[in-house]
């Protein structure tokens, strides 16, 4: 089953996320309000065929969910961010 699509709502894309996109090797993407870490890096896994080292969570002020996701190194953020059209 493909929950992954209904975890991840979209990428999040600002200045300061492209910034660490390069610098970090992160990506950073709204997610639903009830997931959690371990769903949220399983659908980043499934979706984009990539090794995740870590998730970290916040909730915005809007009370939406973000998640800053970082990748291995044998992955490259900006080359998922270039298939998702960001580049």
């Amino acid at each position: 089953m493909r929950l992954s699509k209904m975890i991840i709502k979209y990428p999040f894309i600002t200045e300061k996320a492209t910034l660490s996109l390069d610098k970090n090797n992160t990506l950073q993407f709204m997610v639903d309000r009830q997931a959690n870490k371990t769903q949220i890096k399983d659908a980043v896994e499934e979706m984009y065929n990539v090794k995740v080292i870590k998730v970290t969570t916040q909730l915005t002020p809007r009370g939406e969910k973000k998640a800053i996701v970082t990748l291995s190194p044998e992955n490259s953020a900006e080359e998922i961010a270039s298939r998702l059209g960001v580049f």
